[in-house]
């Protein structure tokens, strides 16, 4: 990884975002206190799928889950993988359980799921090095303004660090309907080209959504305003 200065403006130490929102429905609450403790992701120590399922499996890591859509969708696909999934906002967390759980009893419950109720960054620390197959970060805040450009999660200190933790083959893969965020993260992942190949050959390519990329909720909110969104995705290499 590579070590950035004191005060340098491309480290970023936590991720910034809002924590609660309205207040829960009831149903939420329960699930909040009953499931979230079963499967969040212990507090301590090293974060290994031995750990957190029980065994040795392809290992992702979801950075700010939004609402858990494509999580949930991504671990239904992949049920021999585990997932783990960070996220500071507490109704997002809540909506994520209720994928989880199911929908409350409608569908089979998912297993390999694991959340964090906080900060991504505390946790993906503590994941070894070269230990997940995919990493995601769709459509994180874009702090549009010029000033707030350090709290933005694809910077150099990030990057470094999800490619750390990314083994050799791993994919990181990231969405926005942002255009500033766009013209940021690209310029970012510039500068990593010693990490990471970038899997588009066409514009086609980061135009349309992927198979297997499960629609988050803020991208069909993107779309229903008019907006473009973009999807990138980059082998480590």
């Amino acid at each position: 990884m590579t070590a950035n200065k004191p005060g340098d403006p491309t480290t970023l130490n936590r991720l910034y975002g809002r924590a609660k929102g309205k207040p829960l429905r009831a149903a939420q609450q329960d699930l909040v206190e009953g499931l979230l403790p079963r499967i969040a992701v212990p507090d301590e120590g090293e974060i290994t799928a031995e750990r957190l399922f029980g065994r040795a499996c392809p290992l992702h890591f979801e950075i700010g889950f939004g609402g858990g859509e494509h999580m949930a969708g991504r671990a239904d696909m992949l049920p021999d993988h585990g997932f783990i999934g960070a996220e500071p906002f507490l109704n997002g967390v809540a909506q994520a359980l209720v994928h989880v759980s199911g929908d409350h009893g409608a569908h089979p419950p998912i297993g390999n799921v694991r959340i964090h109720h906080g900060d991504a960054l505390e946790v993906l620390r503590r994941v070894p090095d070269g230990a997940l197959s995919f990493l995601y970060l769709l459509h994180p805040d874009p702090w549009p303004k010029a000033r707030h450009a350090k709290r933005r999660m694809m910077n150099d200190g990030p990057v470094d660090l999800f490619a750390a933790k990314l083994r050799p083959g791993g994919e990181f893969r990231f969405g926005t309907d942002h255009p500033v965020y766009l013209r940021h993260a690209l310029m970012v992942m510039q500068r990593h080209t010693e990490q990471f190949d970038w899997l588009a050959q066409k514009p086609a390519d980061f135009l349309r959504r992927p198979g297997g990329w499960p629609e988050t909720r803020y991208e069909a909110k993107a779309r229903a305003q008019g907006h473009e969104v973009w999807y990138f995705r980059y082998r480590r290499r």
